[in-house]
């Protein structure tokens, strides 16, 4: 296996970790509205993550450093091409701390309400910008011969795919949401909780088949592969862990229910990797265009030193994430210093 494969992999991997670790902190967000329905609510459902989102939110940055060390063309590209759009979805990942750590600090109703609200809509736009990003890796770009991104107009992202993609985002990591919600709380939070998972699994279910039509009709580059009967497992791995979670919550088996919706993220995510590979940008133009694990990748031995600082590092991310979750593990109870 060479190592732009590797760093691939690596980085799909370090993708997947985000969206399944800080997916569930966005869910909580988009749901923070109705899940809690009191200020005394509120503050156990922003305390479900109160003392992880920060270390979920890692991921992200770990993310951009692999593509910047591994893949630095890619980086420029989507940076310099995205700008508008980055900007934005920098916005939101501002806005969404700033709410979590701002909304206890005065006991007006009037403040709280104003951070609720902010961190519901920061965490519902932060959601539909990635889709809507993925949505645009996935059809193409407008990519040239010289790397450069010409999307004109930031509306021009916004094409039906892409939007389709954004609702499906918001829908799955609603629904990873409300799970961890559900093996955080309990007494009414987690009863309305549980009152919404059949309507955000049909949502997800719909949007999902909807996206993959789109995929299909569009005849996206990332589709042919599936022509083949190998990668089909990889879907179908996703389709059985989405039809576990009602099981497994029949059966109250709150972990086992969200082991469930992460594993369908990380099945999901390997699908479209699968289907992407070995392309990290498609250009629209012309397929000669497209950035690939070979033109834009760093030199072998930027790739090897970073490989080593890589695997002396992921250890030490992986067993504080764990130690954060071990030590705040259990239901929700709220202390004095608790948000």
């Amino acid at each position: 296996m060479s190592l732009n494969t590797i760093w691939f992999i690596l980085f799909i991997v370090i993708i997947t970790g985000y969206l399944i670790l800080d997916g569930f902190d966005m869910g909580v967000g988009i749901l923070h509205l109705f899940a809690a329905k009191n200020d005394h609510e509120r503050r156990i459902n922003l305390n479900t993550i109160g003392p992880i989102w920060d270390g979920n939110e890692v991921w992200l940055v770990l993310g951009g450093g692999a593509l910047f060390a591994a893949f630095p063309i890619v980086y420029a590209s989507l940076f310099s091409g995205f700008y508008p759009a980055m900007m934005l979805v920098l916005m939101v990942l501002i806005l969404r701390p700033v709410a979590i750590e701002f909304r206890s600090k005065q006991e007006s109703e009037r403040w709280r309400k104003v951070w609720d609200v902010t961190f519901f809509l920061s965490s519902l736009l932060l959601a539909l910008l990635l889709g809507v990003a993925l949505g645009n890796i996935i059809r193409g770009v407008p990519l040239d011969q010289q790397g450069h991104i010409n999307i004109g107009n930031i509306l021009t992202l916004l094409h039906p795919f892409a939007l389709v993609m954004g609702l499906t985002t918001i829908a799955m990591m609603a629904m990873h949401g409300a799970l961890y919600i559900n093996l955080k709380t309990e007494g009414e939070i987690q009863a309305r909780v549980r009152g919404f998972m059949p309507k955000l699994m049909a949502a997800f279910a719909l949007t999902a088949v909807l996206t993959v039509i789109f995929m299909f009709i569009g005849s996206y580059q990332p589709v042919a592969v599936y022509a083949q009967i190998w990668p089909i497992i990889f879907p179908l791995a996703a389709i059985i862990s989405f039809g576990l979670i009602p099981t497994f919550l029949k059966r109250g088996e709150e972990f086992k229910a969200f082991v469930a919706s992460s594993a369908m993220i990380a099945f999901l995510m390997l699908s479209v990797a699968v289907g992407m590979f070995p392309n990290l940008l498609i250009s629209t133009i012309n397929e000669q265009y497209n950035l690939t694990i070979t033109n834009a990748a760093s030199q072998a031995n930027t790739l090897i030193v970073m490989l080593i600082i890589a695997l002396i590092g992921m250890p030490f991310v992986l067993m504080y994430t764990a130690g954060v979750y071990y030590f705040f593990r259990g239901k929700v109870v709220l202390e004095a210093d608790s948000y």
